[in-house]
């Protein structure tokens, strides 16, 4: 028997009718010498710190760092999970051979990987690679199955992944919470993503807060109907554009230079995952949460390819493919129609195998889009207007730049023509026909008039006052390209792609980074834009090692990865490297006696606000005097002065709790006998109490 698991049931139902395993069973498909059966996505996740050993289950500054010596993965407890799992552990048993059919990704390879371990499989397994879910695309798949060993290092890349997070973040916010976690009942989340890419946000806030506006003048003319400015651009002070001014009002302007040049603006590119979110974004608004569960329901209903990438191009072998693809959207046949009437143009900037990793840029797959309605209906028609822009020609405009001086004062006005629209005509009639807010350029400049070099006449300057602009707040768009780029402002297509190794996170991730934040209360929304909540602020502030807060060097640990991916470097290499930073970050937070907590609400279930510094205690009722602030809970050791000296805290030894001035002297020891070693700080604190 030949068993196949996939990822999501809807997807097993695609490859079992392909294969006729069309007999429905409990938690799979049969027929013939096939099964197939399927996971929930993640069914399996790494043990949690309790897993391994009792101590790790009370949170102690003491217990850490906790870098288990070996790690496990685990069922996640949830009984329709234990159930399916079953199903799958029994037909593995029987099976001899297994085919992979997860998703096309790291992740995909992990959770099906997971799987199949905790059920202890004997049996050789291939993997299907598909780029869409198409009947033809599941048929050349099987016809080329591979040896599941080709993609150990996709696997050791999601496994590095996963362990590198599980050490920063179980440490990092046991340890954050402990030490600056205010009264106790703040947990401080941080992670090896998540605290880079809320440090971008904080650190756009601080430069608003800093900023301090100027005012500045620019000199402009008018003459014959066109605006020039000067070319000295801004001047600081009224005073001294006023004295310029002075000295051309009464100079006729001459027209010193004409220059013509022929420019080309060639199509858009096609989407990855990022560019996609980002341009919802910008378009309507949509978060990039929303983008990516729209999307992911397109390419399950086969109409588009797989969308969690992070390439704009497309391979060789796509190429004689496109134009049947093109064929069957008939819908668009008005604007299909001109690149069908000639061979399709075979560009560098649309097909580039050295750009393409596991998948290609997220196109239609050519089957009828019937079945789609509102907002999905939407997101293809984008995708399919791009797709098809890609094959049109450069959009041709006559650029002139004319150069004039009045009195000693040189100025300039630039003007564009449109000559061919070539791709733009694909957006005509669209109500938002600018791809990109950079490719309007090409529409937004002047047409000027004809001028001759040499020409003068009157003019009529004026000043116009300006002042200096803070940043912009982020939006979803911009903080998604924020994280692609490590934080680094990058408009260029062709340097923003040589730097998405060493973004933040991967396209398949950030939108669910993004969420947690707004989730755990440190970013909240301000209309279309995201801002730190205090929460947030105090704790990028609270951090002060570069490493858990860096965008630039996450970005590096992003790289390594990838080349785990591509089996140039050592996913040992990359876990040892994490311990030993999180060993000196515990040793740093530990001996930092500076006494700051954390003392902000969280959002919790049903508030709307959240941020808000907690005030000491509250009043009831008009007049009444405020209710007594509640005693603070203890959640560490440290929080418990030693009984003997009065100024040591409590430590947890191998056979007793002792103090942190034993070598100053302090001789208190209450052995495991007295007291056992698993009680929590509180039940510890209650019983020294006692005695």
């Amino acid at each position: 028997m030949k068993l196949c698991i996939t990822e999501k049931p809807s997807v097993a139902r695609d490859i079992a009718a392909i294969l006729g395993a069309d007999v429905r069973r409990e938690g799979f498909f049969e027929g013939g010498e096939w099964c197939v059966t399927w996971t929930f996505g993640h069914l399996c996740c790494l043990k949690e710190p309790h897993d391994y050993t009792d101590l790790w289950k009370p949170w102690s500054l003491s217990r850490l760092p906790m870098i288990p010596a070996k790690f496990g993965i685990k069922l996640i407890d949830v009984d329709s999970y234990k159930k399916q799992f079953h199903v799958i552990s029994t037909l593995i048993g029987k099976a001899d051979e297994v085919i992979n059919c997860g998703d096309a990704g790291q992740e995909g390879e992990l959770i099906q990987r997971w799987v199949m371990q905790k059920a202890d499989i004997k049996c050789p397994v291939k993997r299907l690679w598909i780029s869409s879910l198409t009947d033809e695309s599941i048929r050349e798949g099987f016809a080329s199955l591979e040896p599941s060993a080709k993609f150990d290092n996709l696997y050791y890349a999601g496994l590095s992944r996963a362990i590198g997070d599980w050490l920063l973040g179980m440490n990092a916010t046991r340890l954050y919470s402990l030490r600056y976690g205010g009264s106790g009942r703040n947990v401080l989340s941080v992670g090896r993503v998540q605290t880079p890419t809320l440090a971008l946000i904080v650190e756009r806030q601080r430069e608003i807060d800093n900023f301090k506006p100027e005012d500045y003048f620019e000199l402009h003319t008018t003459y014959r109907d066109a605006d020039f400015s000067a070319s000295a651009g801004k001047f600081p002070s009224r005073e001294k554009a006023q004295a310029t001014l002075d000295r051309v009002a009464t100079a006729p302007l001459e027209i010193t230079a004409v220059t013509k040049k022929a420019g080309r603006e060639a199509p858009p590119r096609l989407f990855d995952l990022t560019s996609l979110q980002v341009e919802c974004n910008r378009r309507w608004g949509w978060t990039a949460e929303d983008t990516l569960k729209l999307i992911q329901s397109l390419y399950e209903k086969k109409v588009t390819t797989y969308p969690r990438v992070d390439t704009t191009y497309l391979t060789d072998d796509i190429y004689p493919k496109v134009p049947g693809i093109l064929r069957r959207m008939t819908p668009y046949a008005s604007v299909t129609a001109p690149v069908l009437a000639a061979k399709l143009p075979k560009s560098k900037k649309v097909f580039d195998n050295s750009k393409v990793t596991d998948h290609h840029a997220i196109i239609p797959t050519g089957q009828a889009p019937s079945a789609l309605v509102g907002l999905e209906r939407q997101l293809y028609h984008l995708i399919a207007l791009r797709f098809i822009a890609a094959f049109y020609p450069d959009c041709r405009f006559e650029a002139t730049t004319v150069e004039a001086r009045a009195a000693d004062v040189p100025f300039k006005a630039t003007g564009k023509v449109i000559v061919d629209p070539g791709w733009r005509t694909v957006f005509a009639g669209e109500k938002n026909d600018s791809p990109t807010d950079a490719s309007a350029d090409a529409e937004s400049a002047a047409v000027l008039p004809a001028f001759a070099q040499g020409e003068s006449g009157p003019h009529k300057p004026r000043l116009v006052k300006k002042t200096t602009q803070p940043p912009k707040l982020y939006t979803e768009g911009t903080l998604l390209r924020a994280m692609e780029t490590a934080g680094r402002t990058v408009d260029d297509d062709e340097l923003r792609d040589a730097m998405k190794e060493n973004g933040i996170g991967r396209p398949s991730t950030r939108a669910a980074i993004i969420e947690t934040l707004f989730k755990r209360g440190y970013i909240e929304r301000r209309r279309k834009s995201i801002a730190p909540t205090a929460a947030g602020t105090d704790l990028i502030a609270t951090i002060r090692d570069d490493l858990l807060k860096s965008a630039k060097l996450t970005g590096l640990w992003e790289n390594k990865l990838r080349r785990i991916e591509r089996g140039d470097y050592s996913p040992a290499e990359f876990i040892d490297e994490l311990k030993e930073m999180l060993a000196r970050i515990v040793a740093e937070v530990m001996n930092d006696n500076s006494g700051h907590r954390i003392e902000v609400e969280q959002n919790k279930p049903g508030e709307k606000k959240t941020g808000e510094k907690k005030s000491a205690g509250k009043k009831t009722a008009a007049g009444d005097k405020p209710r007594a602030p509640r005693r603070k809970p203890v959640r560490s050791l440290e929080e418990i002065q030693c009984p003997a000296c009065g100024k040591g805290h409590i430590l947890r030894g191998r056979t007793a709790y002792g103090c942190s001035r034993y070598s100053d002297g302090c001789t208190f020891r209450l052995s495991f006998d007295e007291a056992a070693p698993d009680l929590t700080p509180a039940q510890l604190a209650r019983k020294l109490n006692k005695k």
